[in-house]
This record gives C-alpha cells, structure tokens and sequence, in this order.
C-alpha cells in the first residue's frame, strides 16, 4: 500500500511539489561549511569524477563531512560510505545546507542554490555530439527544444566551477552550455586510475573475477551511447543490441567474453540469458576499471572513446545507424568519419571480421590513434582528482 501510494505522489507530482517547499523552507538553515554532497549520474551509480574527487578528499583526511546522494536501491561498495536516497526530504536538507555540491550530471531545476554554497559540476565526457544550445533540436519524449535549452542555462547558471578535460572541450561547454564561470583544466577525476600502473592488474583481476571470466580469456568492451529518440516514454529510454548475441557467441565466445556497458539511462535493459559470453556490466561501479580489463573497445558515438583512448588500444566504432544520428539526432563537432582512431563499420558481417583481423589494428590505425591522443587527451596524468580536492579545500576556507 505504501509503494503505491509512493507511485500516485510521484506520477501526480506531489512528492516534487512537497520536496520544494521544503527546500525553501530548509534555506532558513545556516549553511554546513564543511558539508559536501556528492552525486553521479542522478544517483543511479556510485562512480565517475564525483567519486574520484570523494576518495581523494577522504584520503586527506580532512574535517569535512562526505556525503554521497545516490536512488533508492543503489547499494555503496564502501561500507564507511555516508550516502543519503535521492527525492527524500532528509537529502533537501542536506543539499540545502551544504557548503559544496559536486555532480556529473544535472540536478533538478527547482533546486535552489543558496549564496553560500558552491556547485562544482564535473560533466561526464569530451564531446563528439553536440550538446544542450548547440543542438538544433531536441527529440526527447515530451521535451520542447526551447524548454530543454531554457532549463541547461538555468541549471548552467548554477554553476560555480566546471572541469574540463581538453581544451577543446573547454571551448564546446563555454558556448554549448552558456557557461560563464570558472573552468577548472584539470582533466578528468575519473581517468586517473588509468596512469596509475600499480592498480592494474589487481584491478583486471578483480573484473575477471566479478564477470567469472577465465584468466587467459580476452574481454572487449561494448560501450554505445543511447539514442535521444529511442524511447517508451518521458525519462524511459529504451536500448536493443545491434547485433547477434548467438552469432558472436559462437564465432569468439572460446577466445573472448563481451563486456555490455550501457549508458546509465538505459543500463538494465538488456536480456542476455541466452548466451554465456556475452554479460551485462552496466551496473559495474566504475567503467575505468572495465576500460583496464578490455583488450578491445567497441563504440559508436560515445565518450568513452576519449577514455578508453588513454590506453592506446583498439577502438572499433559500430556506427550502424551513423547518417540518422549524425544528420537528424544530435550533429558533431568535429569529422568523425576523418578523426576516429580506429574503422567506421556499419554492419555486423563487417564487425565480426574487424574482431577476428583485431592484430592489424595498429599497423592501421596508429597514426590517427596519436593523433587522436594529443588533441584529447592532453591534461590527464593520474592527479586530476588531487587538483579538483585542493581546489574545493581552497574556495571553502
């Protein structure tokens, strides 16, 4: 009876309209000036930069009070972890009261950022599609593309500190966002464990581990990006893969195990109980640790390419539906066809046989691989999450 009237207040939105009194009321409250609320991905993972600037500040051991909002349901792989369940009323008062909110994504519009608080947003990757005021239009479920651009300036407005990863991104969020405020050039949090060596082979095994891979089989990585248009309903998206499960599993499954990483907002979509070499890792903690694991990346038009490109590894990029995505869905900043590390493939066929000629891939693929590398990945050195915790120590002094 409880969850049903759960579901009514949230489908009538009583529970945004009760949460936003309540925000005003709890701005009567002074603010904690050593409070930090951290979240990623609207709550719905526990990862990413805000993570990487959590630990690092944690590793100082510095009078702060950590705390991490995440959805009901969303367990924290660190048992010392104070975390707080989204849309409560106990998290508006925290956010509320907070010196410091740091985020990857938005938070919601209603939200009202006192004078004495700070918002760190870390953004989540360097940009091939177009983004917020640079789309044309916006083909979200019930989402008018004036709204949509209204709502990103308001929210960017909010902002205090933005980081960036490349100054090539620096540009694109200034404009694509109106961002007018400080940019932190930094790099990004979460690639630092990608330089730091010592990690990594306790981090593949660990993977293997998790996904029960044996430890001489080889893993690729199948990370796309979700489709703006492809969904059932307003904030219910829905993804199927391109591709046969069956197929792939008879032709690589002796040699490699598939790893599934899809986007957050589409993640438990996925049906793989036919086949055994293919699993579902979208619920992995952080995606850095299945980048370290992966002797392969295969993507479309995601971020994770400027990632995963750290690595020097191969890149395939399965653009099956490239001409709608590229010319209808979102646009690109930059030639794709010309610039991406790595062969453009738009059928299965042709997938497969990429996977089974993957040793040429560097012969083929090495100087637009470099070339790729100097333009983004140009301020990541494994101490991006130290900059952004010494950073947040000295604005809240």
């Amino acid at each position: 009876m409880k969850k049903k009237l759960i579901r009514l207040m949230k489908k009538t939105g009583m529970v945004e309209r009760s949460l936003r009194v309540m925000m005003r009321i709890f701005t009567l409250f002074p603010v904690r000036k050593n409070r930090v609320m951290f979240e990623s991905f609207l709550g719905k993972q526990y990862n990413d930069s805000p993570k990487a600037i959590y630990d690092e500040l944690k590793k100082m051991n510095v009078d702060l009070e950590l705390i991490i909002s995440k959805q009901r349901g969303v367990s924290m792989t660190d048992e010392q972890v104070t975390s707080v369940n989204r849309m409560t009323i106990k998290w508006i008062f925290l956010l509320a009261t907070s010196r410091v909110w740091v985020s990857n994504s938005r938070l919601p519009s209603w939200l009202v950022k006192r004078k004495g608080t700070l918002y760190y947003q870390t953004w989540h990757g360097t940009p091939l599609k177009k983004l917020a005021l640079d789309m044309v239009d916006v083909r979200m479920a019930n989402t008018s593309t004036d709204q949509y651009k209204k709502d990103f300036v308001k929210e960017s407005a909010k902002w205090d500190v933005l980081l960036s990863p490349n100054a090539y991104s620096s540009e694109i969020f200034k404009r694509a966002f109106g961002y007018e405020g400080k940019m932190l050039e930094i790099g990004y949090p979460r690639n630092d464990v990608l330089y730091q060596n010592e990690k990594h082979e306790s981090i593949i095994e660990r993977v293997k581990a998790h996904y029960q891979i044996e430890t001489d089989k080889k893993i690729i990585l199948y990370a796309p990006t979700w489709r703006d248009d492809d969904y059932v309903e307003q904030g219910n998206y829905s993804f199927t893969l391109p591709f046969s499960i069956e197929r792939f599993e008879e032709e690589f499954g002796d040699e490699y195990t598939m790893l599934v990483r899809l986007h957050y907002l589409v993640g438990d979509q996925l049906d793989l109980s036919a086949v055994s070499a293919i699993k579902n890792a979208s619920r992995y903690p952080e995606i850095s640790e299945l980048y370290l694991a992966a002797d392969i990346l295969i993507t479309d038009y995601s971020s994770v390419m400027f990632d995963y490109a750290h690595l020097k590894r191969p890149m395939l990029f399965y653009t099956y539906d490239l001409k709608h995505y590229r010319d209808h869905l979102r646009g690109f900043y930059f030639s794709f066809e010309e610039e991406a590390p790595g062969p453009l493939i738009q059928e299965e066929q042709i997938l497969f046989e990429e996977i089974r000629q993957i040793e040429s891939w560097e012969r083929r693929f090495d100087l637009k691989s470099e070339a790729f590398r100097r333009h983004y990945c140009e301020w990541d050195d494994g101490h991006a999450a130290q900059r952004a915790a010494l950073d947040i120590l000295e604005n809240i002094k």
